[in-house]
């Protein structure tokens, strides 16, 4: 009896110690599935964000060329950087191309006051805005210009730009160009530059471009402006030789007018370029004293 009990000790003692392996074996694959359990999810979150933020960077550099400019078609076009010949009424000293071209519609006249239109009016150097219509563009107009050089008479352009002419007319009546000086002379470009006493002066408002693409001759009379469409007010120029033709590829500045007599004072105040430090300013003093204009 003794020997059997034994024998039943040591087969319930190897029983217990072949469950005790079994649930140890049991524990091992528990943890060893929490651990994958842990790192497989862990893994994937890693590997989406990895995803994601790829994605956004590709996202974001298809955004970026998306939003470089495309020519379409009727957009204004960037001129060549090199040229800067422009007229500009203003006070750079190197003065920049235009950089656009603004489509151009019906010219529109501004509200203010006319001037008799016999010369009879105060002088006056400032305006609220740009003038109404005074003149008949029926008519035919000549401006003379009283200069320190001599005389020049222009015949100005009613039939193709009368707003142009219009704003002049009413300008000159006010006797606002009189005692103003010819203070550029350009000879890379063969243009003098006047309209008042230094490239800062305004009348105070801005004339809208009446039309544009026009070509520059020797004897044209052409209103200045900035860089920026519709910005002439009350400067001008006259072309006084071929190299104006550089300003064909812009064309947008107004030609109003064209000398039919003192065409050799042109030219004169253009040889006297030479002074101030870039080489524009007259070496004397060029003064406009008068613009008289006759109607007919």
């Amino acid at each position: 009896m003794g020997t059997a009990k034994r024998d039943r000790q040591r087969a319930n003692r190897q029983q217990r110690l072949e469950e005790l392996a079994r649930e140890a074996k049991k524990d091992k694959s528990r943890k060893w599935l929490l651990r994958i359990g842990i790192i497989v999810p862990v893994a994937l979150v890693a590997m989406f964000l990895i995803a994601r933020f790829s994605g956004d960077d590709d996202a974001s550099t298809d955004d970026s060329v998306a939003s470089v400019p495309t020519t379409v078609a009727g957009a204004t076009t960037t001129l060549d950087p090199s040229a800067t010949t422009a007229i500009a009424a203003d006070t750079s000293t190197t003065i920049a191309a235009p950089t656009t071209t603004a489509a151009i519609g019906p010219f529109v006249y501004g509200k203010g006051g006319c001037p008799a239109m016999d010369g009879t009016s105060l002088k006056q150097s400032t305006f609220t805005q740009a003038f109404k219509q005074c003149i008949d563009p029926s008519k035919t107009y000549t401006a003379t210009f009283e200069t320190s050089e001599g005389t020049i008479v222009v015949d100005l352009d009613t039939a193709n730009v009368p707003g142009t002419v219009n704003n002049f007319v009413a300008l000159s009546n006010f006797h606002y160009y009189d005692g103003s000086l010819i203070f550029r002379v350009d000879q890379s470009i063969d243009i003098i530059q006047g309209g008042g006493k230094t490239k800062a002066d305004t009348p105070g408002y801005e004339l809208p471009d009446e039309k544009n693409g026009f070509t520059y001759s020797e004897g044209d009379l052409v209103m200045a402006r900035t860089s920026e469409p519709n910005s002439a007010g009350a400067q001008w120029f006259f072309v006084a030789g071929p190299k104006a033709s550089t300003l064909d590829a812009h064309g947008t500045y107004v030609t109003f007018g064209h000398v039919n007599e003192g065409l050799d004072v042109v030219k004169g105040i253009l040889a006297l370029a030479g002074g101030g430090t870039d080489g524009q300013t007259p070496t004397r003093t060029v003064t406009v004293k008068t613009i008289t204009i006759t109607e007919r």
